[in-house]
């Protein structure tokens, strides 16, 4: 018998990076696995010659959230453990001159996507007698990471859903934690990892000194989905050498060639403002 025979998952952002290889640990110790996430393709390949069964789902609309958790829980009738890994950015750059309608879909898809995927997974996990989910977060939600500031507003507000969560669902059994990774050897970051001085950045800053792995972060939500950690809740568990034991990544070569220097500590040009406001 596998640890996890007889358990019932769902996994956002299921179709690459930390959330395929999440799905995959599951599912090597018996789970049945759904993974969901926006582009189709995508979800086919990563389930092709698997067990894995997908349903594509943008985390940011309720009624698709809500299908794809239902989806999850066909199998066996039951739903047992969710993994919000759906999330990224659309913003970089100094926050005096960001778009706010980047700013609003990077806060969404991280902080309302997982609260989305919460709201859904957490009754019928309740009606299950209880289950696991887990938050996907970053050093970036305890890190100071200049010049991607929604995306740190994101990953903090993912934490302290997780929190609050956890505080009120514990009464029925379902335990709500949280990983926050660091520097992930993933496509996202693939222009980080290739090399150069913001990479090396990374690892001055990081005790383990290396870039980690998606199976690093995927033994955590591992651990936390099953039951070697049934008194383990409302907790973030950093699996990132110990990067936050220092401070976050210096991305200043990335943006002060797109910038300038005098925007990015908020140097900017007088703008015009609105008659009303002059008077």
């Amino acid at each position: 018998m596998n640890a996890l025979d007889g358990y019932s998952a769902l996994v956002t952002g299921g179709g690459s990076g930390i959330g395929l290889a999440s799905a995959r640990r599951l599912a090597a110790d018996g789970a049945t696995v759904t993974i969901c996430g926006r582009t189709e393709a995508r979800l086919r390949a990563a389930a092709d010659g698997t067990t894995l069964r997908w349903r594509v789902c943008d985390v940011t609309d309720e009624e698709q959230v809500q299908t794809a958790v239902a989806a999850a829980a066909e199998p066996l009738g039951a739903l047992n453990v969710a993994v919000a890994c759906a999330g990224g950015s659309e913003h970089l750059g100094p926050l005096v001159l960001a778009d706010v309608d980047a700013f609003r879909r990077t806060v969404d898809l991280n902080v309302t996507g997982t609260f989305l995927t919460l709201k859904h997974a957490a009754p019928v996990m309740v009606r299950s007698g209880g289950g696991a989910f887990i938050g996907v977060s970053s050093i970036a939600a305890a890190l100071t990471h200049r010049y991607l500031g929604a995306y740190c507003v994101g990953k903090a507000g993912i934490e302290m859903l997780v929190r609050v969560a956890a505080d009120e669902l514990g009464p029925s059994k379902v335990r709500v934690n949280c990983v926050r990774p660091g520097l992930i050897d993933t496509d996202m970051v693939a222009g980080i990892t290739a090399g150069g001085p913001v990479l090396d950045d990374y690892l001055a800053q990081t005790p383990v000194s290396r870039v980690g792995t998606v199976d690093d972060v995927a033994a955590a939500v591992r651990y936390l989905a099953g039951p070697e950690s049934t008194w383990v809740t409302g907790q973030v568990i950093g699996v990132d050498g110990g990067m936050t034991l220092r401070r976050g990544p210096d991305y200043t070569p990335f943006t002060e060639p797109l910038f300038g220097a005098e925007a990015l500590r908020g140097a900017l040009p007088d703008r015009v403002m609105p008659e009303a406001v002059r008077e």
